[in-house]
């Protein structure tokens, strides 16, 4: 009888089995074949929705407009008033609300107070003269001497020609994003890795990218360096506010990805079909959301959208209600498909009391009127196909619940298809009820996607045990999936839930997922 292979050695790291020599990247064997991308459930069968294709110059090449504003651009800047000018118009209407936002927004804190340095996440976003732009906690004036410590750190260590990353220190982490004419620092106490932690500073980049374009942003700095870009952003603080509590609890900003509606496919194909008749010449993108869900998305052929803009989108109508009194239009940049230009934004609920918000996108300045009119042929279509009723059943019910699966130990998931940018995960069960549970379960999901996706020793499965959970993680070229079992589960019986739940998203993924999104 042959003699057993001798097994490497392994040392229990960090709850994962590992073996000591660090070479293998798959240091934690998958626990069933894994399924390919475009394979997985959920995947889309024609073609996905989140990928940047052609520029916004090649839609508006012809454009009056973009010529324009290319001539303007290339004068020369002569006051800080043109400056103001040069971000583009905004309508009485949003002045006014960024005007209420801004006076709502939280009581600011004493910066030298215990209660300040007791927060678990702080954002800075600096000039590179060190002009504070944005702090989440304390006014920017208090702060001005510590944003200049922090460009001090960053100045010294280019002027030897490196790149400060990161500090670590005291169980503190302080992580630098140099995005010139921009510095983003974030100051963090939480398991989140150097690598979470800059993605989510990049969020915060592109929010204010999307305000401003960066071609704007550049403009604004070489003329006057110590430009004071608060007037600019005045009013638009609840935006980045907003997002930052969003990093903390929407998963779809972990993974990279957006949810959609629970409906039955053939409403969503008759509210799809319905979208794609009501089209323009100028329209690019047609969404329609429900709350934070995506009930469908058209686009122009050949144009696609990153999941980045349509999360900027999603952060853009749930920071304010002013959208439900009418029909609002409003530049935005879409920054991961452009960061020079602006497209034109028409929002509007479809009533005023739904949750059902329909976001037409033009390259045209002065199309308000052509997207309003799209508007109202969507409405009589869908009001034509009765679809409209299906759809506000669907809202009364927005998620489901883990119970569905059949997985008695399940306690909540998180599931993720490459393909096509989507995911899926059902309503917290009565444990997670609470803001404190529900963001200490996205915690316990950001510290095991940082392990899978570690830069340098990325595992491909995670088992880990805490005192009240057990979670596992796997990730394959087609799927991401994180699940959260109670306390009481073992590793075997996760394992085997694995599974069970890809055969229930397979059964579902009609309803759960946009499976053939439509183009115009």
């Amino acid at each position: 009888m042959d003699a057993e292979a001798p097994r490497a050695a392994v040392s229990w790291e960090n709850g994962t089995l590992a073996p000591v020599d660090h070479l293998r990247s798959d240091r934690a064997d998958s626990p069933t074949p894994g399924l390919v991308e475009g394979t997985e459930p959920g995947a889309g069968q024609k073609s996905a929705m989140f990928v940047r294709a052609q520029s916004f110059e090649d839609l508006t090449a012809e454009s009056e407009e973009l010529i324009q504003r290319e001539a303007q651009l290339d004068k020369p800047i002569e006051s800080a008033e043109e400056l103001e000018v040069l971000v583009g118009e905004k309508s009485i209407e949003e002045q006014h609300n960024n005007d209420v936002a801004s006076e709502n927004r939280t009581k600011e804190e004493d910066v030298s107070s215990e209660a300040w340095r007791s927060h678990r996440k702080h954002v800075f976003v600096l000039s590179e003269a060190g002009k504070p732009i944005y702090s989440r906690y304390g006014t920017e004036e208090a702060l001005s001497s510590t944003m200049g410590v922090m460009m001090a750190l960053v100045s010294f260590v280019e002027a030897e020609k490196n790149i400060i990353r990161s500090i670590h220190a005291d169980g503190c982490k302080v992580v630098f994003l140099a995005k010139s004419p921009l510095v983003l620092v974030g100051v963090s106490r939480t398991c989140q890795s150097d690598k979470e932690l800059l993605r989510e500073l990049q969020y915060i980049y592109y929010q204010i990218v999307s305000l401003l374009t960066l071609t704007q942003l550049n403009h604004i700095f070489q003329h006057k360096q110590n430009y004071d870009l608060r007037r600019l952003l005045a009013g638009s603080e609840y935006l980045t506010d907003n997002l930052l509590h969003r990093l903390d609890r929407d998963p779809g900003l972990l993974l990279s990805a957006v949810t959609c509606l629970p409906l039955p496919s053939s409403t969503r194909d008759v509210v799809s079909s319905s979208l794609q008749a009501a089209k323009a010449k100028n329209l690019v993108f047609s969404i329609l959301l429900a709350g934070d869900r995506l009930v469908t998305l058209v686009r122009k052929k050949d144009q696609f959208l990153h999941h980045i803009d349509l999360n900027l989108v999603f952060n853009l109508v749930g920071s304010s209600s002013s959208f439900r009194e009418g029909e609002g239009w409003t530049p935005i940049c879409l920054p991961k498909f452009n960061t020079a230009g602006f497209f034109h934004a028409h929002i509007s609920y479809l009533e005023p009391a739904s949750d059902l918000c329909l976001i037409l996108v033009s390259t045209d300045r002065e199309d308000f009127f052509n997207m309003s009119d799209c508007k109202q042929r969507f409405l009589e279509r869908l009001n034509k196909r009765s679809a409209y009723q299906s759809l506000k059943e669907a809202l009364k019910c927005p998620s489901y619940s883990v119970e569905q699966v059949g997985i008695p130990e399940l306690r909540h998931f998180l599931y993720k298809s490459k393909s096509s940018g989507l995911y899926t995960s059902p309503a917290y069960p009565v444990v997670y009820q609470t803001d404190e549970e529900q963001e200490r379960l996205m915690g316990l999901y950001q510290d095991l996607h940082s392990r899978l996706h570690h830069p340098t020793r990325p595992l491909r499965s995670l088992y880990r045990c805490t005192e009240s959970e057990n979670l596992m993680a796997w990730v394959t070229s087609g799927f991401e999936l994180y699940l959260c079992f109670s306390p009481l589960g073992t590793k075997a019986l996760a394992v085997s839930a694995v599974t069970k739940l890809l055969k229930w998203i397979r059964k579902e993924e009609d309803r759960l997922f946009i499976l053939s999104p439509l183009t115009y």
